[in-house]
């Protein structure tokens, strides 16, 4: 897809932000008030320390591996003609409910300060038995925010995982990883369907789904790329937009069936087109939450490891170039021996990191509450120091949202994105700094 330019995306950033600024959902009072008990603020993680390229812990080398071609070529000849991400949308036959129509429970666990703008949640019904992990949008996909004609946002969910990601990986069995295509053309009426994240197999004459949660997802030009703990060494799978295929039969089962092909019921799948593999070796860290940074040149992928809050160590956090050859739309720049390298490495005290962006300086970290049904905390670093969103109400950094998952910047309309339970929510990234609160350096 033809990679347009920013200052389309300029007019349109500032008519959406004259909107957005007039239509500001009143969600805070639904979001109820923080108890006193939760007002213990934990010690500030202070700055980012910078890691030298050379440093042990700020290497984290991908090895780039690509599906041979014949074998999604096979697969294509098997199953059909592929189809893009606006085939996928005109079928979209599920609406998300508005704010106002959403149980008071699942609001609850919208961040306090600031509030959210827009926010939708996802039936019951049709996510029972699935943990929501990881959003992206169009936003990210082009600078333009659209794919084609549409504004997309794609939700990532995995079946049987523990809420933001059991990050040793679910059972096999339980496995199973799908997206959710959003058609958000009309604010007011946001309609999805899902598709079925794959693995082609057998030299492309089958398939097999995704074993593992979905903690980190972005979408860049024509590629999705999303976290794995598939095995040892999986780091990032990558899926192409342009070859999504149609499922012909409609059972649970994944893969290649009597009379065609099934996505355990769903009627697409994304067979992955590659893969990003981790140096070998005891304690390498894995990339749990990623997000897209486009006030780099070039563009970035940013990723945060998860360490648990007990944990006696840092987090860590890289940032890889994206390509810019056109033969290799979506993918990291990679060196002759294809491995990409981190560009950029920081340590943080910030634990438990369910989310992360970087804009311009700053690096900002969604941490998960500390308690059940509790909130979480939004820090905003740099290397000078860290300061977190406060609430209004007692001066708490709780004020973040209840269940928190991944952040992504819709730089065109200068809103950021996440997922709190089955809560699909935005608020523009400049209400997230005018509720930063005094430094907190250490």
């Amino acid at each position: 897809m033809k990679h347009r330019g920013r200052h389309r995306r300029r007019r349109r950033g500032r008519a959406l932000r004259g909107v957005l600024a007039g239509t500001a959902l009143a969600l805070t009072a639904a979001a109820t008030l923080i108890s006193a008990s939760q007002a213990t603020v934990a010690d500030a993680p202070g700055a980012l320390k910078p890691i030298g390229a050379s440093a042990e812990a700020g290497r984290l080398p991908l090895a780039e591996h690509r599906v041979p071609g014949r074998w999604l070529d096979r697969l294509t000849s098997l199953m059909g003609r592929p189809v893009g991400a606006g085939t996928v949308l005109d079928s979209a036959d599920r609406t998300l409910r508005n704010a106002d129509g959403c149980p008071a429970a699942e609001k609850h666990t919208l961040p306090v300060e600031p509030a959210a703008t827009r926010a939708y949640c996802f039936d019951g019904a049709d996510t029972r038995g699935w943990q929501p992990g990881a959003v992206t949008t169009s936003g990210d996909a082009d600078d333009d925010g659209r794919w084609g004609h549409n504004r997309v946002i794609l939700s990532g969910w995995t079946r049987g995982a523990a809420a933001g990601g059991s990050l040793d990986g679910p059972a096999p069995e339980q496995g199973l990883a799908k997206v959710a295509f959003v058609d958000a053309n009309d604010p007011d009426r946001l309609r999805y369907t899902w598709a079925l994240l794959a693995v082609p197999v057998d030299g492309g004459r089958d398939y097999r789904g995704l074993v593992s949660p979905l903690s980190g997802m972005v979408w860049y030009q024509d590629k999705l790329l999303v976290t794995t703990r598939e095995g040892d060494r999986d780091a990032l799978y990558v899926y192409d937009m342009d070859r999504i295929q149609r499922a012909t039969v409609d059972s649970d089962a994944v893969g290649r069936v009597r009379g065609g092909w099934s996505a355990s019921g769903y009627r697409y799948v994304l067979p992955a087109v590659a893969s990003y593999a981790l140096p070998g070796g005891d304690d390498v860290p894995h990339p749990a939450a990623v997000s897209l940074d486009r006030s780099t040149t070039p563009d970035s992928l940013v990723a945060s490891e998860w360490v648990p809050a007990d944990g006696d160590r840092r987090t860590r956090l890289w940032r890889y170039a994206l390509s810019r050859d056109p033969a290799r739309s979506g993918l990291l720049a990679t060196d002759s021996s294809g491995h990409a390298d981190p560009v950029e490495a920081y340590e943080t005290k910030t634990a438990d990191v369910r989310g992360v962006l970087s804009y311009r300086s700053g690096w900002y970290l969604d941490r998960a509450a500390g308690t059940p049904g509790g909130h979480g905390t939004l820090w905003r670093q740099d290397t000078k120091g860290a300061r977190a969103t406060e609430c209004a109400t007692d001066e708490t950094r709780h004020c973040w949202s209840g269940r928190s998952g991944s952040l992504s910047y819709w730089e065109e309309t200068g809103e950021v994105w996440s997922q709190s339970g089955r809560m699909l929510f935005a608020l523009p990234l400049a209400s997230v700094d005018r509720s930063l609160g005094r430094s907190a350096d250490r």
